[in-house]
C-alpha cells in the first residue's frame, strides 16, 4: 500500500507551519517594518535541499509590497536558522520567498464577476425584464 502522502509533501507542510510560526512569533521582534504577512503554502524540491515558501500580503500598495519581499529575502537566513532548531533534519532546505498573487487574483475575478451580474441586472430591469422573477421559473 502507497503511502497517502510523499516526505516531501509532508516536510512543506512542516515548513509552512514553521515558517508562519516563526513570521508571525519571532520575525516581528526582529524587523518591525514587516507588516501583515500571511504564509499560504510552501512547495519542496525533490532531493529537499531547497524550499519555496509562498507568501501572501495584506497591503495592496506595490511598492510596499516589494520593500516587504526585499525584507524577507535579507533575512531568510535568519528564517532558516530557526527552523533548523524547530526541524528534525539532516540538512534544512534553502528558503525562496515567493508572492503569492493567487488570493489576490481570485478575488480581483470575484469582484469583476459580481460587477458584471449586476451591470447585466441593471440592463435587463431597463428593458422592463425581471431576472429574480424568471429565475424562480
Amino acid at each position: 500500500m502507497a503511502r497517502e502522502f510523499s516526505r516531501t509533501d509532508r516536510v512543506g507542510q512542516q515548513i509552512h507551519k514553521e515558517v508562519a510560526s516563526i513570521l508571525q512569533n519571532e520575525f516581528k521582534n526582529r524587523d518591525p517594518r514587516l507588516g501583515l504577512v500571511t504564509v499560504s503554502g510552501a512547495e519542496v524540491s525533490r532531493d529537499l535541499s531547497h524550499a519555496k515558501v509562498f507568501v501572501t500580503f495584506f497591503d495592496t500598495d506595490e511598492a510596499k509590497i516589494k520593500e516587504q519581499m526585499a525584507i524577507l529575502d535579507d533575512n531568510k537566513g535568519f528564517v532558516r536558522s530557526l527552523l533548523s532548531k524547530r526541524m528534525s533534519m539532516r540538512t534544512v532546505p534553502a528558503i525562496r520567498f515567493v508572492q503569492d498573487v493567487s488570493i489576490t487574483e481570485g478575488m480581483r475575478l470575484s469582484s469583476l464577476l459580481t460587477e458584471t451580474v449586476n451591470k447585466d441586472k441593471e440592463r435587463a430591469r431597463q428593458a422592463g425584464r425581471d431576472l429574480d422573477a424568471e429565475d424562480k421559473e
